[in-house]
C-alpha cells in the first residue's frame, strides 16, 4: 500500500519583493533563499509528511543541487531509490514572492527534461503493490502518457495534476482517474476561462466526456469544485493569512492522494486537501511548508469548532 510520485525535482531559488515586477522593471528585494522543490518532489514530500508510504521516481543532475534534492526527500521518509543522477544540471525554479504571498515562477527543466524510457522501467517496479500514481507535467508529456498506460495495466489509480498548463492527448484523459487542474490549467484544457461556478461545472462536464473519471478544479480562495461523474459541489476554502502561496497546489494534491488512499469519500478528501493547502500558504518555501497529519487534523478541528 503506497503512493508513487513520478515527476520533477527542482531547486527553488526564491526572492521576496514588495510586489511582482512589471516587464522591464528592476525592484529591490528583501530576502533570498534556496529550498527543495519541483512539483513531483513537493507532492512526494506532502504525502510523506502526512504519513503515507511514498516512493519518488525521477532525475536530478550531478551538481550540488542534485545531492541536496535527494537528501531532502530522504530525510522526510520518501523512498528515493527511484531517483537517479544524470550528467548536467538539476532542474531549477526561479520564484518571486510578493508581500501578499502571490508568486511568479520560471522553470528550467534540467535533468527533468531527460526523463524517459529507463525511468519508466524503474517506475514499473515501483508500481508493484502501489495504490496511487501521482503525476504532473514537469517531465516530458509522452513519458507521462506512457506512465499512465502502465498504471492502468497494473490497476493503479492515476491522479494527474495538469501543471504547468498544457493541452493533453486524448488517450491521457481516458487513463486518468482523477484530474486536478487549477483555473488557469483548466482554461488551457477546455479553451475558455473558468472564473465562476457555472463555468467550472461546464468545464468539468467537458473533461468527464473526454474520459476522466473524476474532476477537481482548484479555484484559489473560493475552494475546490469537484465532480465525481454523478454529483458535484464546491468545497469552500479555508481563510488564512498567506505569506507564500508557492506549492499550495502541491500540498493540496499530496494530501488528496493520501486521503484517497485512505478511502475517504471525495468531498472529505477535498476538505482535507484544502486544509493542507491552506496551512502551506502560512509558511515560506515549497517542501518546508508541507504540514503533518497532526497539523491538518488540528487545523480542521479549529475550523469546525
Amino acid at each position: 500500500m503506497s503512493i508513487v510520485v513520478f515527476g520533477s525535482l527542482n531547486m527553488d531559488l526564491v526572492s521576496h519583493l514588495p510586489r511582482l515586477p512589471a516587464p522591464g522593471e528592476t525592484l529591490r528585494g528583501s530576502d533570498f533563499f534556496t529550498a527543495p522543490g519541483g512539483k513531483g518532489a513537493n507532492q512526494a514530500a506532502a504525502c510523506a509528511r502526512l504519513g503515507a508510504i511514498t516512493c519518488m521516481v525521477g532525475r536530478v543532475g550531478d551538481d550540488v543541487f542534485g545531492s541536496s534534492l535527494r537528501a531532502g526527500l530522504e530525510n522526510l521518509g520518501v523512498d528515493v531509490t527511484g531517483v537517479i543522477t544524470s550528467p548536467g544540471p538539476s532542474g531549477v525554479a526561479v520564484i518571486h514572492v510578493d508581500d501578499h504571498g502571490e508568486n511568479s515562477i520560471v522553470i528550467i527543466p534540467g535533468a527533468n527534461g531527460k526523463v524517459g524510457e529507463s525511468d519508466l522501467k524503474r517506475l514499473d517496479s515501483a508500481l508493484i503493490g502501489a495504490d496511487i500514481l501521482l503525476m504532473q507535467l514537469e517531465i516530458p508529456l509522452e513519458v507521462v502518457t506512457a506512465a499512465a498506460r502502465m498504471a492502468c495495466a497494473c490497476g493503479v489509480r492515476l491522479i494527474l495534476d495538469p501543471a504547468p498548463a498544457s493541452s493533453l492527448p486524448d488517450e491521457l484523459y481516458t487513463l486518468t482517474g482523477l484530474l486536478t487542474p487549477n483555473e488557469t490549467e483548466c482554461a488551457a484544457l477546455v479553451g475558455f476561462q473558468v472564473h465562476d461556478l457555472p463555468l467550472a461545472e461546464h468545464a468539468a462536464g467537458i473533461l468527464l466526456k473526454r474520459g476522466v473519471k473524476q474532476v477537481i478544479i482548484k479555484m484559489g480562495d473560493r475552494g475546490a469544485y469537484l465532480h465525481d461523474g454523478r454529483s458535484s459541489e464546491l468545497v469552500s476554502a479555508f481563510r488564512v493569512e498567506a505569506v507564500d502561496t508557492t506549492a499550495a497546489g502541491d500540498a493540496f494534491n499530496g494530501a488528496l492522494a493520501v486521503a484517497v488512499e485512505k478511502d475517504m469519500v471525495l468531498r472529505e478528501a477535498v476538505r482535507f486537501a484544502n486544509a493542507a493547502g491552506a496551512i502551506s500558504t502560512t509558511r515560506l518555501g515549497a517542501q518546508p511548508s508541507m504540514p503533518t497529519a497532526a497539523e491538518v487534523e488540528e487545523f480542521l478541528k479549529s475550523q469546525s469548532g
